[in-house]
């Protein structure tokens, strides 16, 4: 098997904004801006949900990296949010298998026992599509589209990976990504972290418009539902236990979208001009 099902459950293809920052404030991140253009959606040797068409994709704006824990804390703080998974009180856990785990959350990750001491540089997990909406309003930003987000990945060359079309783990042993086992699928940690990364840390992996992390890390909510799967939203980007089928530009999956899970983030975007979306 290569393709998740629900619940993303076959892992096979399983600048900080200060304190008291208004909603509005998309000038504490990084953000690029993307001219936009027209290129190729999709891989014609991938699933069939990638079937390849021309998108043709305003300017737009995108952060730089993944939404990190310090960030999503400062949102918390500043609005008294509460999450899905804390109000239903359990998050999906990946081990050997996707778990619901009572007491996971953004706070404890991975479960009850968890926490995020020394890891507030990581990306937030164990976010909602709609908590994840509701971070980037508070932001002043919004989450991308589908065609934006592949777009920001992968420029108009046709590459399979941000940083071209070689495998994430290059000649001499380093990574262009944190992700899991080449053979499907577990987390490993040759590339130093088990689970998730710091933010940015895999600099060789940069799109061609230098955003990071958008092969393997967490995965990212977009703003898309998922044609064919009535009630999910779209997720791109592949994560931390993903093998390199997942993390493929073009890789698609859903999920529904209350829900949080340990591989699972959040990368916002904003409007650069007026319009935005795109043109299939």
């Amino acid at each position: 098997m290569r393709q998740f099902s629900m619940l993303l459950s076959g892992v096979m293809c399983v600048a900080v904004i200060a304190a008291g920052h208004p909603a509005g404030a998309a000038s504490g991140f990084d953000l690029v801006d993307v001219d936009g253009g027209t290129f190729i959606m999709g891989d014609a040797e991938g699933d069939a949900n990638e079937a390849p068409r021309e998108v043709t994709v305003p300017p737009f704006r995108i952060m730089r990296t993944e939404v990190t824990n310090d960030q999503f804390a400062r949102f918390v703080a500043d609005t008294g949010h509460r999450t899905d998974p804390e109000r239903i009180r359990a998050g999906w856990v990946w081990t050997n298998r996707w778990r619901s785990v009572p007491g996971a959350d953004w706070p404890h990750p991975h479960g009850p026992e968890d926490n995020l001491d020394g890891r507030g540089g990581h990306p937030v997990v164990q976010v909602s599509a709609r908590d994840a909406a509701a971070f980037c309003s508070w932001a002043g930003l919004r989450l991308p589209s589908e065609a934006e987000w592949e777009f920001a990945a992968r420029g108009s060359d046709g590459r399979r990976y941000p940083w071209g079309d070689a495998p994430p783990e290059a000649d001499d042993g380093s990574r262009h990504a944190n992700f899991g086992t080449v053979p499907c699928c577990a987390a490993d940690e040759v590339d130093g972290y088990l689970k998730t990364a710091p933010v940015g840390r895999f600099g060789s992996g940069a799109s061609p418009f230098g955003i990071l992390d958008m092969a393997g890390n967490v995965w990212e909510w977009t703003a898309d539902a998922f044609p064919g799967r009535p009630g999910t939203v779209a997720l791109r980007g592949g994560g931390w236990g993903n093998n390199p089928y997942c993390l493929r530009v073009s890789y698609r999956h859903a999920n529904p979208p209350d829900i949080g899970l340990d591989m699972v983030g959040i990368r916002c975007a904003a409007d650069k001009e007026k319009g935005r979306g795109a043109t299939q």
